[in-house]
């Protein structure tokens, strides 16, 4: 006897893993390769390719029309707006069998806005935000909201997303007064 999956996909979703963890919801029109790790309390939403070698973590939301190829992870709680775009060869060409992919990471908390696109080998730090249609081409701070085409910083958010008001002195303080953080090398990090 099969045990019962501990995670819903949908009757048109067509998921190739065993990999994936306890809650996760995959709805229609996903497709998910062999090998690719998915892990608790995530939703894949509808019209979502995921490759073999992809890295989800727990309680990652990817919405409609999202495709994640092989050498992209994204840690716990990451959200991807609707048709965000990853890519993993910065030099594509047509039947090359040499290429090089490289990795782009999405750490913990962090959250794309709709239609962002992200290059190849960019590292998107914890609970950064990317504004809605960004074209990010370098790696992104800790706490850091980048925007534009190519995106540029542009302040610094909590971890609600909300923005941050300087405190000075590299200080920076959330808009109900209530959590400080202090600037970095790597963006921003609680007090």
């Amino acid at each position: 006897m099969i045990p019962e999956a501990s995670y819903y996909s949908h009757p048109q979703a067509l998921v190739e893993t065993q990999a994936i963890g306890e809650g996760t919801r995959i709805w229609a029109f996903a497709h998910v390769l062999p090998g690719a790790l998915i892990g608790k309390h995530c939703n894949i939403c509808d019209h979502c390719f995921i490759e073999g070698q992809v890295r989800l973590g727990d309680n990652v939301t990817i919405k409609c029309g999202v495709y994640l190829w092989d050498g992209i992870t994204l840690e716990d709680n990451v959200f991807v707006g609707p048709s965000v775009v990853f890519t993993n060869d910065v030099r594509p060409r047509s039947k090359n069998n040499s290429y090089s992919l490289l990795n782009t990471l999405v750490k913990q908390g962090a959250s794309l806005g709709a239609n962002s696109t992200i290059l190849a080998g960019i590292t998107v730090g914890r609970y950064a935000l990317t504004g809605i249609g960004s074209v990010v081409t370098r790696n992104v701070p800790d706490y850091a909201l980048v925007y534009g085409s190519p995106a540029r910083q542009h302040g610094w958010v909590d971890e609600m997303g909300q923005k941050l008001v300087a405190a000075g002195a590299g200080r920076w303080v959330s808009v109900d007064g209530s959590r400080y953080y202090q600037e970095i090398d790597q963006g921003l990090k609680p007090e």
